[in-house]
């Protein structure tokens, strides 16, 4: 591992950045106002910061905004509501469960709206502790003015440092963006090893798929909905999205780059080539990382000559090898070869235009980047009261977990007034913060949070009996709250470990007498609330991935099938548009990310929610090499050639496409009309004409010559037909593989 590089990426990390910028608006206010003898005022003004804190995810600069403004509202409202209610548990009871379905049901509005109720909700539990000691109206009036002004604060805080760098957070995504589909490529590498375990590499390309997906979907919210981005109005502005262009294309040519690596291994395990194709796709993720780093950063980056180096010395291998080694049994490997070679050398030739764009002083034309297609993928949430009441239904999932929050925390709130439990409110809150709509992520928040808090009271402790000196413990908490928020949305457990002793110092240094009570409250708290939220994550309206898949299922082959019937169009001799194939590819790869993220999370639920997991795990691959294998017929297709509109492919079309209509229909319980695959036989006219060019390369093998003009006709000729033999073949094992899956979804429902 680069430890200088892991530091330079983690120092210019957005995650980083938002550590820092919560920690400063946060404590700010708190230290001006001690500085005037008003600490519990500033106390109160900063925890209205941290609550709209929550809400300031990335995202273009208007959403943050508005998502800012509707959250000070929300928690003045629910605080003031909750000062006047707290001294009539029944009605703060019924308060409570109203106010958890509401703002637990906005979640369907998306992920911003869901940190818009978690924030609220963390307002309304802390203010439900007795020990504010608000006894009259206007100090709750009061109380609530100062929640809010700390949220109008920290708003005001984060533009005010948005204006000053406005493509610093654009730059960090999209940095980050290209570093996961590096990590992707790290992870694809392993294909060319000798001793690669195929199983654990596709999950792994799975997991790391849905992670580039996902990372791609935020970069391209936050570049084409931030107007001075898409009007280009500055040099920057240009670059990044040009940027983005090139890495979009980047991962698409990567996922292309698969071939059937089984018979690559049988072929050329005897030989030293593959382990060079290993070497240089390790190269290339090496450097495709680096640019990443140099994005965030803003640095130039400037790459060395060891990858074009290793492509010419790799290319010599392989000619040395046809010499000696090119039989008529193996020349389809010597044809994967050259194709991932070709792949490998347009990957280094587009690293090489982004480290131009990296370039502060390469000045682009506006032109450049107009009519990049990119615009169309764009999706928008709408916002309406039409969709929370269509929701009301046990049929939703959000509705359940509504529910299981509201039936949870009320427990909660029983719990706390039977045993007049200390910091009772921290009961309600680690509730509020573990309970997920998913079991798996619930459970995995649950485990996160014992452990870290019970690590984090441990370096707390230690902490404070080593030192008593109140200067080194403030600082020691400011890097401990940063460090905490830098990491709270990429890694809860470590989150919680660095959280626990900042609050154990914040609430020491407020009052050290009592230090031991705090610790029993901060343990035994979470231990209950934990306890409360896992109980109610199995039995509260369970949401078990098992019941959900099969529209997922769904919706991934319709828009397989869709990806492949715009790619396909072109040999018909209609002409599709490259946005309208860059839109396909995205709601294909988007598809992909979201089955793929549902099988993962049910491979944490319990045994007995996982019936038929390898078949299930038997798709999810098939989807994703099946959408490798479309993405690189695209490729083939952009190249020209061969004449595309051939009557030979229209055939094999139509058969792949009613595989997919097979089994759509038996995912939605339709009757199947269509002939088994089996029966059919239009790759035969394709493969005659492919096997016929392929004996005559092999007779002219056998005669010594090994220049002619077959072998680039061949060549030519058998990515195409290659192509649709693989498409044609996983078709038929996705309409198998669901045929046998549908009586037991079926059974689920």
């Amino acid at each position: 591992m680069d430890y200088l590089k892991t530091y330079k990426s983690f120092i210019n990390s957005q995650h980083l950045s938002e550590g820092v910028r919560i920690t400063t608006g946060v404590l700010l206010p708190a230290f001006i106002m001690s500085y005037f003898h008003m600490l519990s005022t500033g106390i109160s003004i900063s925890l209205g910061a941290l609550f709209v804190s929550i809400t300031d995810s990335a995202g273009p600069i208007h959403h943050r905004k508005n998502g800012m403004i509707v959250c000070i509202v929300s928690i003045f409202l629910v605080s003031l509501c909750a000062g006047f209610f707290t001294n009539y548990p029944v009605v703060l009871a019924l308060f409570l469960f109203a106010c958890c379905f509401f703002f637990s049901m906005i979640g369907i509005y998306g992920t911003r709206a869901s940190s818009i109720g978690t924030a609220t909700l963390i307002v309304l539990t802390l203010s439900t502790d007795n020990r504010l000691n608000l006894t009259t109206a206007t100090q709750i009036i009061q109380h609530s003015f100062l929640i809010a002004s700390g949220g109008l604060w920290y708003m005001c805080f984060s533009m005010l440092l948005y204006s000053f760098r406005p493509y610093r957070l654009a730059q960090q995504a999209l940095g980050d963006c290209i570093q996961s589909i590096a990590e992707y490529l790290e992870i694809r590498s392993e294909l060319y090893n000798k001793h690669i375990n195929y199983k654990s590499t596709y999950r792994q390309l799975l997991l790391q798929q849905a992670i580039v997906q996902h990372k791609q979907t935020e970069i391209t919210e936050l570049l084409f909905k931030t107007r001075s981005i898409v009007k280009e109005s500055t040099n920057i502005g240009r670059r990044l999205v040009m940027i983005y262009l090139d890495a979009a294309d980047i991962f698409e040519r990567i996922m292309m780059s698969h071939q059937e690596y089984a018979r690559l291994h049988q072929y050329f395990d005897e030989t030293d080539i593959l382990n060079d194709y290993y070497l240089l796709a390790k190269e290339l993720a090496k450097n495709l990382n680096e640019v990443g780093i140099a994005v965030k950063s803003g640095d130039r980056y400037n790459s060395d000559n060891d990858l074009r180096e290793q492509i010419v010395t790799t290319r010599e291998k392989l000619d040395n090898l046809r010499l000696t080694y090119l039989k008529p049994d193996n020349i389809d490997g010597f044809i994967s070869l050259r194709r991932i070679l070709e792949n490998i050398q347009d990957l280094s030739d587009r690293l090489t235009t982004l480290e131009k764009y990296t370039y502060s002083e390469n000045r682009l034309k506006k032109r450049i980047v107009t009519d990049s297609g990119y615009e169309k993928m764009i999706s928008s949430q709408e916002i309406t009261s039409r969709i929370f009441f269509d929701n009301l239904t046990f049929k939703s999932d959000t509705f359940r977990h509504s529910m299981r929050v509201s039936i949870a925390v009320m427990a909660g709130f029983l719990v706390t007034q039977l045993f007049k439990i200390g910091h009772s409110y921290w009961i309600l809150l680690t509730i509020i913060v573990i309970l997920k709509p998913a079991f798996s992520l619930t459970k995995k928040r649950n485990r996160d949070r014992i452990a870290g808090t019970l690590a984090g009271i441990i370096i707390g402790v230690a902490i404070l009996l080593t030192t008593n000196n109140s200067v080194v413990l403030l600082v020691l908490l400011i890097l401990f709250m940063t460090a905490s928020y830098t990491f709270m949305r990429t890694n809860y457990f470590v989150s919680v470990l660095l959280m626990t002793p900042y609050l154990l110092l914040f609430y020491h240094l407020l009052n050290p007498l009592d230090f031991k009570i705090l610790l029993k409250d901060r343990l035994l708290d979470t231990l209950i609330g934990s306890s409360i939220a896992f109980i109610a994550s199995i039995f509260l309206f369970p949401s078990w991935e098992r019941k959900k898949i099969k529209p997922v299922m769904t919706d991934m082959l319709l828009e397989a099938k869709e990806y492949f019937s715009v790619i396909a169009a072109e040999f018909s001799g209609k002409t599709i548009t490259p946005s309208a194939q860059k839109v396909a590819r995205k709601n294909a790869l988007v598809a992909l990310a979201n089955l793929s993220d549902a099988f993962n999370r049910m491979l944490s639920e319990p045994k007995t929610q996982q019936k038929g997991v390898e078949m299930l795990h038997q798709f999810v691959v098939l989807t994703h090499t099946l959408t490798s294998y479309i993405a690189t017929l695209s490729y083939y297709i952009q190249m020209q050639i061969i004449p595309y509109n051939s009557d030979d492919f229209e055939k094999v079309i139509e058969d792949i496409e009613d595989n997919f209509t097979n089994a759509i229909n038996c995912l939605n319980n339709k009757d199947v009309t269509i002939k088994n695959i089996n029966e059919h036989d239009s790759l035969r006219i394709l493969n005659e004409r492919a096997n016929a060019l392929l004996q005559k390369r092999r007779n002219e093998l056998e005669q010594g010559f090994l220049e002619t003009s077959t072998r680039k006709q061949l060549f030519d000729l058998k990515s195409f037909v290659d192509q649709f033999n693989l498409i044609y073949n996983v078709a038929a094992d996705l309409n198998k593989t669901t045929q046998k899956l549908a009586p037991s979804l079926k059974s689920e429902e």
